[in-house]
């Protein structure tokens, strides 16, 4: 089975509701699908959002990318050759992670659909059905207390709250949820960079000091900021967890050699695709770190690759955070990983096990 051409779609999918954080508001998926070709006639799926304000990556940059630099060192290779593929698509270009990581994606799926086998089994087996939380989006504190209970009433048990606009807000925020869903869901808290550290330790002191216990505490500071990750880790109880602060492994080595977090957040489109993201995964179990595995406002092709990686790693991934295809209005693609609101499930499809992608719309 080799590569023999690389081509691009765009999806777009309305979300329920408004997707909104301290960074930006949306109001529809809009990913670039790319469709792996093969002279045996398998195609491979990949598929990334464009996150400027996160990755640097934007619709335009991930196919110019693709089609300039990662997709002529592809053609003509055997896909059983994955490592080597992946070397390719890491050393095609500097950044760009999510442009490799939708490339990745496709490469794995065809690897999964090579032997015949769902992805997950190929990388190590597991219990195929995980559970994932909800992002509760940041608004009016009773939009956000009304959003929390219809999640928990849906079957959601852990909840992930956006907050980091306004810190006197943003601790009547959590105190309000808290009180509403206490005892029937957890609570994991995303600051989006929003707060600066002596904010986040005032913050998660009043509400750990008020009775409220959360789960974590996700990137509360710029990424940049280390020190600040490490100040405020020293200073609460709660759990701190670095999401922007880390894309590959050479940060998770720094990250731990610091102390500076208690949790890594695995995103495939900081990675750059599975391969650094399993990379992570295995460094952070010999430490002893927990992980998480999440996504940016992604559709089911995407999240699919990044379920059969938490199954296959979860002795490392402890914490699920794939909410991309329960926030759509509907889920266009038919395939191997079943989206029911808080359970995902695997079947044993090969590869990713994607049969049609409904509303694709070609592009170039």
């Amino acid at each position: 089975m080799k590569i023999t051409d690389i081509r691009f779609g765009m999806l777009r999918v309305p979300l329920k509701t408004p997707f909104k954080t301290a960074l930006r508001s949306v109001d529809q998926v809009e990913d670039i699908v790319v469709m792996v070709n093969t002279d045996s006639g398998h195609v491979g799926y990949g598929e990334a959002p464009a996150t400027a304000v996160i990755t640097g990556d934007t619709h335009g940059s991930i196919i110019e990318a693709i089609r300039h630099y990662i997709s002529p060192r592809l053609i003509g290779h055997e896909v059983a050759d994955l490592n080597h593929l992946t070397h390719l698509v890491q050393g095609a270009m500097e950044k760009n992670s999510s442009a490799k990581a939708a490339v990745e994606i496709a490469i794995y799926d065809l690897w999964g659909q090579l032997y015949n086998a769902p992805l997950y089994r190929l990388l190590g087996g597991g219990d195929p059905v995980i559970t994932t939380d909800i992002t509760i989006s940041v608004d009016y504190i009773d939009k956000m207390v009304a959003d929390s209970m219809a999640a928990v009433e849906r079957g959601f048990e852990s909840l992930k709250i956006k907050v980091g606009k306004d810190i006197g807000v943003d601790i009547e925020r959590v105190k309000a949820i808290y009180a509403a869903v206490e005892g029937r869901a957890l609570l994991r808290l995303d600051a989006n960079q929003g707060w600066t550290a002596k904010q986040a330790v005032y913050a998660l002191q009043t509400l750990e000091d008020a009775g409220v216990r959360l789960e974590l505490v996700e990137q509360p500071v710029k990424a940049h900021d280390l020190d600040g990750m490490k100040y405020i880790t020293e200073r609460v109880h709660t759990p701190v967890m670095a999401d922007e602060s880390v894309f590959g492994p050479m940060e998770v080595i720094e990250l731990i050699r610091m102390r500076a977090a208690d949790i890594v957040n695995i995103k495939l489109m900081k990675t750059g695709g599975l391969s650094n993201a399993i990379r992570i995964a295995d460094i952070a179990a010999i430490y002893g770190v927990d992980c998480m595995i999440g996504c940016m406002l992604e559709g089911s092709i995407s999240v699919a690759a990044a379920v059969h990686l938490a199954v296959a790693k979860s002795h490392a991934i402890t914490k699920i955070d794939l909410d991309g295809p329960s926030l759509c209005a509907f889920n266009p693609v038919d395939g191997g990983v079943l989206f029911n609101d808080s359970e995902i499930s695997v079947t044993d499809a090969p590869g990713l096990g994607i049969r049609e992608i409904r509303g694709l719309e070609l592009v170039g």
